[in-house]
This record gives C-alpha cells, structure tokens and sequence, in this order.
C-alpha cells in the first residue's frame, strides 16, 4: 500500500533514475549481484530512506524478473537440448556417439563436474559403467555395482532415482570397498542418479556428480530423467537396429545360401544327367573318367578294388591312399589327403573301386557333391560291366564245364564243337594252355570264384567251378608261374590264403580234362606238403610231381635235377655223373666210390666239388639228394637201347614229346 502511496505522490527523480537503471541492467542480462547492489548505491549517494526503501522493493521486483527469466532461459536450453538429443536419435547411427552426447549434455545442463552412464548385466546381475564425461581416474571408469550396493546400483535395483549432497559421509546406502575407492579417486561427493527404464524394465543408470558436496534440487533431478529416458530410447532403438540389421544379414545370408544351393544343385542335376547319359549310351570308364574331368578341372584316375587302375585323365599314375579310402568307404563322403582327392565307388555297402581327382587343393561344397555323384555315376557303370561280366562268365563258365567233363559214358563228347564255341569266346584252344584249380577256406570259395573270372578275363582265358572248387583255364606254357602269382595275388585280394595246383601246357580241347584232373591232384598234394597258400605245378613237386603226373615225363624230370651235370659231361667228357651214381649207391661214402671208380679220394672230392658248383651248395641236403639220386635212377629210362636219347612215349591222349638229349 505504501507504494501505491508513493506513486500517488509521484515517483522522485532519483528513485525514477535507480529505477531506469536497474531496467537496463536487466536488459544487459546483468549479473544477480549487481542488480541486488543498487540500494546500497543509492544509499551511498545521498538518497533518503523513503527514496531507498522504494529502491529497495524495486530491486527485489527486478531479481524476481530476473529469477524468472533465468528459469525461463534454463529452461529454453534444457529444451533445446532435449530436441537436439531427439534429433541424435532420429539419426542414429552410432550408438555409443548418442550416449557421450547425452552424457555430455547431463553435465553442461546440470553444471556437474562428472556425468556416466552404467548399463546392467542380467548375466553377471550387476551394472557396469559404459560413457563417461568429466572423469580422470582409470579406476572409476571401470567401475561394476552389483546390484543394491552403493548409490548407482540401488537405483538400478529398485528404478528410483536417488540423490546424496555427500556420497562419502551418506550412511543410507550400502558402501563397499571397490566403489568408495573409486569415488574417492574420482573425488566425487554430491551424486545424483536416476533409472535408464525401457517400458517396465529397468537397463542402466544415468548419473551426474560434483566434487564437493551438492543439494540436486526437483528440477534437477527431473531433467536428469528426461535426458535418461532419451538415452534408454537411444539404447533400445540402437538394439533393434542391430537386431533389424543382423536379421537382414542373416536373410541375405539365407538367400545367398539358397542361391548358391539352388545353382549347386542345378549344376550336380546336369552333370548327374551327362554322366548317366553317357553310361546309357555305353559309354566305357574312360568317357566317364574324361567327363569328371572336364567337369571339375583336374586330373582323374579310377580304380578297381585291388587298386588296378580302370582308367586316368590329365594326371600322373596315382595310387589311392588306404586311409583316405577307408575313410570315404565309412562315411560315403570324399576326402582330401596327399593333394588328392579320394572318394570310394559303392554299390551300398560293397567296395566297386575308387575316384582320384588330382589337380585341386579344395573344392566348395557343391564341387564335393558333384565329385561324390561321379562316384555313384561310377558305382553304376562297374556294376552294368560288372552284370555284362557275369552273364559272360556264365557262358564262359558252361564251357569250360563242358571242355572238363570229358566223353560221357556214351561218348557224346565233340570237341570240334568245343573249340568252335571258344574261338566264338576268342579263346583259342590250338594254342599251349594250362589248368588251374584253387581252393581256400570254404566261407571264401564264391569270392574266390568271382576273382578267378575276374582273372580269367584279364588272361584272355576262362573260368568257372568244377566239384565245387574255381578252376583257371589260360593260355601260356608254365603252368607253375601261373600258380605262383594266382596264390599271390588272390590271396591278398580276399586276405585268406589261396592254394593253386596247376597242370599242362595242353594243346586242342581233348587234353584238358586229363590236365585238370593232374591239376587236382597238384592241389592235394600242396596241402599234403603243409604248403597252404602255394601255387605249383606238378613240375615244380619234384619226384612227388614225376608220381602225380599223368604222362609221367621222365626226361623233363631229369634234365631239371642233373641238367647241368650231363651238360658238363657232354661237353668235357667227364665223368661227374658216374661219380655222382657211385656216391649215392656206396652210401655216400668216398672211400668205398673211389674203390669203385678206381681213382684216388682226393678225385673223388674234386669231382663232387665240380657238382656243387653245378647243381649248387645244398646239393647234397636230404630233401634235393632224394631228388638228385631219384633222378640219377631214372636216367638210364630216358636213353634208347642203342644209346641214344630214348623217343616219344604215348600219353593218354597221343605221344608226348621227349625232354631233350641226354649225354652219358
């Protein structure tokens, strides 16, 4: 009312001045302490007490407009901060770029000397920090609260924001070691935190702190929670750009992955359809093995079961690794070994053969399928060959029946026929042949009957069972090196031994079964010698193959023990032989061969000396002295009664002919 007095009264001068000044002071945006100085100036320049009592209300008129504009202007850049950490949103791209921003302007707006932001772990069920501003130790930067302990993890407990003027000394949170000697080398004291919430859930705290101790008042507190929720909206939107952005990633990937599937199965399904239609028109293992090539750019070799090569295309000879086979053959896939690809021919669980692809350090996915379909593609042709082999082998088997069985007891038997059925076969019976017949354990004998016609084929010859045992008819004329190497190879084919007796050469179809019946008889006696797993002839027997022998050759046998003996004899005119007879028939005594030959011991020594370098060092061991003196026996049967070498005797099927001259 006094006021109102006083304007009744009019305003004086001095008062109207103080007045004008402190309007333009405020619209200098003068300091609060000026504007609060003016009463005192006035006093100081004489003015009276009812001048400075109006100044005095005038000035507090003034700081309250200044007080309210202060607000209003603090206000302007609370606002203008929140629009421009909407605008950071609304542009996001860098999540932890938004989060400094925020943080940062959580410190300007506030005036705090440190602002951070904690983030929880649901898994490790504390918060940890994750922006800074403002802050100089290493320590508190690395700071985790678990949850309720210390300021920041009580508000992350129970989403309320709290407030302490002095961390240090405030007792009503819960202190521990690690954070009070963070905030101690931070030098914080007045704190205040408030809840980064997402909906109802609760992910972080933001925080702003002075050094010395501080009252957060509302307003404060209240614009600290809306840069808060700006930043959780910073957060979760950031977190379904990444989920957005990786499940666009992922499709693509899946479209990627699809596209290339799609296009690897488009190319395995042609060249699926190329190799068959190559093996639908007939096409041989080496079409088969040029086309792999051509299709997967390397070199390619294909193999049988024993590892003999079928076919090879742009590469070296190549031997398939045992280990990489036996991998392949487990689980039906190619594998990478020695530079090579291996992957194994299958007719389900049966081993075909093999693939070698050289050429290539690596194949994608869809190459190794392609490569695993060649095989299949493979597995197809060896088993159409296979099939083609077979009914072949039942015709080739049903004549060898028939060229082994002999005149029947009406003696129906035209071997005419016989030889025109198999020069129809390409097997040409005018030419030398020998007889096989194999045996090994009984579980074994269809194997074995299968790898015999394998072999058969590869000799150019036939096979078949006789009796229930594989019998090998082929051409050649030493029927013991074809013994040898049948047990050898057959034996490590089926990894059981093989035993094969063998007989001949024959000539014409009319001496195979006589052949095959000494062949028997080669087989019998192998396993009588405890020779198991063997292959001989009856020559190879010694003396035993002179008794199983059919046409009792007499003069081969004994031009193979003394050979070397008669020829010395002949060609020096010595007497080796007749010392050798002299020995023997003496009980291989020197002293009483001497008496009989008429010579000194000491010549007697000398001419056995001359033997052994003949016949060899063991020449007088128990097992060849039976052959030699058996043969020294035999000898006289070769020679003609007028002393030349004896003839041709006849054989069951006609004469046989002679060894050669024999001297005396």
């Amino acid at each position: 009312m006094g006021t109102a007095r006083r304007a009744d009264a009019g305003v004086p001068a001095p008062a109207a001045a103080a007045v004008r000044r402190l309007l333009d002071l405020l619209a200098a945006d003068a300091p609060a302490e000026e504007l609060a100085g003016r009463p005192t100036r006035t006093r100081a320049d004489g003015a009276d007490d009812a001048e400075v009592a109006w100044i005095e209300e005038a000035t507090e008129a003034a700081l309250s407009v200044r007080r309210v504009l202060d607000q209003h202007r603090r206000r302007e850049a609370e606002l203008v901060a929140l629009f421009d950490t909407a605008g950071d949103l609304a542009g996001l791209r860098d999540l932890d770029a938004v989060l400094r921003a925020i943080v940062r302007r959580a410190r300007t707006l506030l005036g705090a000397d440190v602002a951070y932001l904690t983030l929880n772990d649901p898994l490790a069920r504390d918060t940890f920090m994750r922006v800074t501003d403002g802050s100089v130790s290493a320590a508190f930067q690395q700071l985790r609260l678990g949850m309720g302990e210390g300021l920041g993890g009580l508000v992350a407990q129970t989403a309320r924001p709290y407030a302490s003027t002095d961390y240090r000394t405030d007792r009503r949170f819960h202190h521990t070691g690690a954070i009070d000697d963070g905030v101690a080398e931070e030098g914080l004291r007045g704190i205040l935190g408030v809840p980064l919430r997402v909906g109802e859930e609760i992910i972080g705290v933001l925080f702003a702190a002075d050094r010395t101790p501080r009252e957060f008042p509302p307003e404060a507190i209240a614009l600290l929670g809306s840069l808060a929720d700006h930043a959780a909206v910073a957060i979760d939107s950031a977190r379904l750009l990444d989920e957005t952005r990786s499940a666009l990633a992922r499709l693509e990937a899946a479209n990627e992955t699809a596209r290339a599937h799609s296009e690897a199965l488009h190319r395995a399904s042609d060249a699926h359809d190329r190799l068959t239609r190559l093996v639908l028109r007939g096409a041989g293992v080496d079409d088969v093995a040029a086309e792999i090539a051509v299709l997967l750019g390397g070199g390619v070799a294909i193999h049988d079961p024993d590892g003999s090569e079928l076919a090879r295309i742009g590469t070296g000879p190549v031997t398939p690794s045992a280990a990489s086979l036996a991998a392949s053959h487990a689980d039906g896939r190619a594998v990478h070994a020695d530079d090579a690809w291996t992957c194994a021919v299958l007719a389900g669980n049966e081993p075909l053969g093999s693939i070698t692809l050289t050429g290539r350090a690596d194949l994608s996915e869809a190459e190794g399928r392609l490569f695993e379909r060649a095989a299949l593609v493979t597995a197809l042709l060896l088993l159409l060959r296979r099939s083609v082999a077979e009914a072949e082998d039942r015709v080739r088997g049903e004549l060898l029946d028939d060229l082994l069985a002999g005149p029947t007891a009406a003696g129906h038997w035209d071997a005419g026929s016989l030889a025109l059925r198999a020069r129809r076969l390409d097997v040409d019976l005018t030419r030398p042949h020998a007889v096989a017949v194999l045996d090994c354990e009984p579980p074994q004998r269809p194997r074995l009957a299968a790898e015999t016609a394998r072999k058969a084929r590869g000799l150019g010859g036939l096979a078949g069972t006789r009796h229930g045992l594989p019998v090998l008819l082929a051409p050649g004329d030493r029927p013991g090196a074809l013994a040898r190497a049948l047990a050898a190879d057959l034996t490590r084919a089926l990894g059981t031994p093989v035993t094969v007796g063998a007989a001949g050469p024959g000539l014409g179809p009319d001496r195979l079964p006589a052949l095959h019946a000494e062949a028997v008889r080669c087989l019998r006696a192998l396993y009588a010698l405890d020779r198991t797993g063997d292959g001989a002839g009856t020559a190879d027997l010694g003396f035993v193959g002179v008794l199983l022998g059919d046409r009792a050759d007499i003069a081969s046998y004994v031009e193979r023990v003394l050979g070397p003996v008669l020829a010395y004899d002949a060609e020096r005119g010595t007497e080796l032989l007749r010392t050798l007879h002299a020995y023997y028939e003496h009980g291989a005594s020197l002293s009483r061969a001497k008496d009989t030959l008429h010579v000194h011991v000491n010549t007697v020594v000398q001419r056995l000396d001359r033997v052994a370098q003949l016949l060899g060092p063991d020449w007088n061991t128990p097992a060849r002295a039976l052959e030699t003196h058996l043969a020294l026996r035999l000898h006289p049967l070769t020679r003609a009664p007028d002393g030349g070498p004896a003839g041709p005797r006849p054989g069951p099927n006609g004469p046989s002919p002679a060894g050669p001259p024999m001297a005396g």
